[in-house]
């Protein structure tokens, strides 16, 4: 009977637990959804083109823990997984992801933990993206508790290449053969040129945007 109890107080924790993820990503989407709703009241622009939220899986927690060398519990789930909760921001243009970053960093109750900066220093495989680990408070019944999410930002073109890269690593266990990897590197950097000129074709329709309005009102 203890070894049942102990077992459904465990299911309860672990219930109780991935509740409070589950009200930090509402929280956190609400508050992205809010700021981009103000960026394209103020400017015409819209800086974010999706947003999407995951919790991680049971399967994959375990797995995390003990490639850390951790036992497998809810005290060193929350302590040593930082990704339990995740929240990916596409945007068109890499110019848009250090604004959105900073946007959300600046929010009074978000508390940004730790950065890692894919873009200014790619992974070897030339892995591309804006990582903030930041805890929101979740408020319950009995006060407030400050949950950890991490925040992802990327541009549509990094995204798309991160997504292929993680299904090839994937069927390969992550040993891809070198000349996949190759390959896959190639492809980053074609992704890289890519952004950079969509942005500078951006920003030529703007520049000329702006450039007939001018005249249409000279006239």
């Amino acid at each position: 009977m203890a070894n049942r109890n102990g077992n459904k107080d465990q299911v309860d924790q672990w219930k109780s637990t991935m509740f409070l993820y589950s009200s930090a990503l509402k929280s956190i989407n609400t508050k992205i959804e809010i700021l981009n709703n103000e960026f394209i009241q103020l400017y015409n622009y819209n800086p974010i083109e999706h947003v999407t939220s995951r919790l991680k899986t049971p399967q994959s927690i375990v797995k995390k823990l003990k490639s850390k060398g951790r036992e497998v519990d809810i005290e060193n789930m929350v302590e040593h997984v930082n990704d339990i909760a995740g929240i990916r921001i596409i945007c068109s243009f890499m110019s848009d992801i250090y604004p959105i970053a900073d946007m959300i960093a600046k929010q009074a109750d978000i508390t940004v933990l730790y950065v890692k900066d894919y873009i200014k220093n790619p992974k070897a495989n030339g892995y591309k993206s804006y990582h903030m680990v930041v805890t929101i408070p979740v408020y319950l019944s009995d006060g407030k508790i400050e949950t950890k999410v991490e925040i992802q930002i990327r541009t549509i073109a990094m995204d798309f290449w991160a997504s292929l890269e993680h299904k090839i690593a994937y069927k390969f266990e992550g040993h891809a053969p070198d000349y996949i990897e190759a390959e896959l590197k190639d492809c980053a950097d074609m992704v890289h040129m890519l952004d950079a000129k969509m942005y500078s074709l951006n920003q030529a329709i703007t520049e000329y945007s702006d450039e007939r309005t001018d005249n249409t009102e000279e006239t």
